[in-house]
């Protein structure tokens, strides 16, 4: 499989480390296989009386959320608490942007502020790469999802969750499954799977779910959900947003389970031990059934702790190759001129 051209270059220093994590589409190999090294020597903290490193002292970490998100917010807050960063979550629902202040104008504040590092959800897709590129080059900048684009660290964490499961992915067979033409969760896996060598990639869906140009991202497209599972080493469900049940896309939400709910029947498809994951919230009943999801097959609560070590090695990183930036030695302007 050919190395993936770099499509974000704004993520990365001359020397190729991590400034931005905007996307997973692009990156090298060697990058995402740092980012997984890095955060598998987080994992074990919360076992540890002491659960702190000083990685990010004295770095001030906003978390600028434009999008709720329970949980997400709250496991990058505390990864960023455990690397010993000041944090501060913006309330944007109660912010001045309600009152007519402008997204450029809010990061400015903060950037005045001495903040170190934006993470940033947002409902528009490119957001995050637009506040990298024009508005705060010189902060660090994590995509904590944007619109219907980019989840990468969501996508990291499954990375993670799965390599600790199945070791190398050189001959995984991976099912994605739900609403593939809403999801940047999906996208970002693809891209992750792609890069990290998974043998074979399937996406499953109605067809009203599918994207047209899937196939061109590596994907193998399955609307027969049992022919889609066969023989797979990895169930990845997605979340099916309730709006979707409300428009054209979908009948109802019994007719999407009796099809696409993974089922205990259903799983029988796949491999013997494959492993079932979910990014939560679960919408039991919708998408999977307890059973499948409180199964001994599921790894849905190590993704949750998987979590907190990705974003940890993300923010390190990231943080890392912002200040390498910063004191790369600039050119000569007098030699310029000769």
């Amino acid at each position: 499989m050919s190395e993936p051209i770099n499509r974000c270059p704004i993520q990365l220093t001359e020397s190729g480390q991590l400034r931005h994590f905007l996307t997973t589409e692009g990156l090298p190999r060697e990058l995402l296989t740092e980012i997984l090294d890095t955060a598998d020597s987080f994992v074990d903290m919360s076992a540890q009386q002491v659960k702190k490193v000083p990685l990010l002292r004295g770095k001030t970490v906003v978390n600028l959320f434009f999008e709720a998100s329970t949980r997400t917010l709250s496991t990058f807050e505390l990864a960023a608490k455990r690397l010993s960063a000041d944090v501060l979550n913006l309330n944007i629902s109660t912010s001045s942007t309600k009152k007519g202040e402008t997204l450029k104008d809010t990061l400015m504040t903060m950037r005045a502020m001495h903040s170190d590092m934006f993470v940033v959800r947002h409902s528009d897709s490119g957001a995050a790469h637009f506040i990298a590129e024009q508005v705060t080059p010189d902060v660090a900048v994590i995509n904590a999802g944007d619109g219907r684009h980019a989840h990468p660290t969501q996508a990291m964490l499954d990375m993670l969750t799965i390599r600790r499961h199945k070791g190398d992915f050189e001959n995984l067979k991976v099912a994605i499954v739900g609403d593939i033409l809403h999801s940047r969760v999906a996208r970002s896996q693809i891209h992750a799977l792609r890069i990290l060598g998974a043998e074979e990639i399937r996406v499953i869906a109605p067809q009203t779910l599918i994207p047209r140009s899937i196939e061109t991202l590596g994907a193998k497209v399955y609307t027969d959900m049992t022919a889609g599972l066969r023989d797979v080493d990895v169930v990845m469900m997605l979340r099916l947003q309730k709006e979707r049940m409300d428009s054209a896309l979908l009948p109802s939400e019994s007719e999407f389970y009796k099809l696409y709910g993974l089922t205990g029947d259903k799983l029988a498809f796949a491999k013997p031990d494959a492993i079932v994951m979910h990014p939560g919230p679960i919408n039991r009943g919708v998408e999977i059934e307890s059973a499948v999801a409180d199964g001994e097959r599921s790894v849905i609560l190590d993704q949750v702790t998987n979590g907190i070590a990705v974003r940890m090695a993300v923010m390190s990183m990231a943080m890392s190759g912002q200040l390498a930036e910063k004191n790369r030695p600039q050119p000569d302007s007098d030699n310029l001129n000769l």
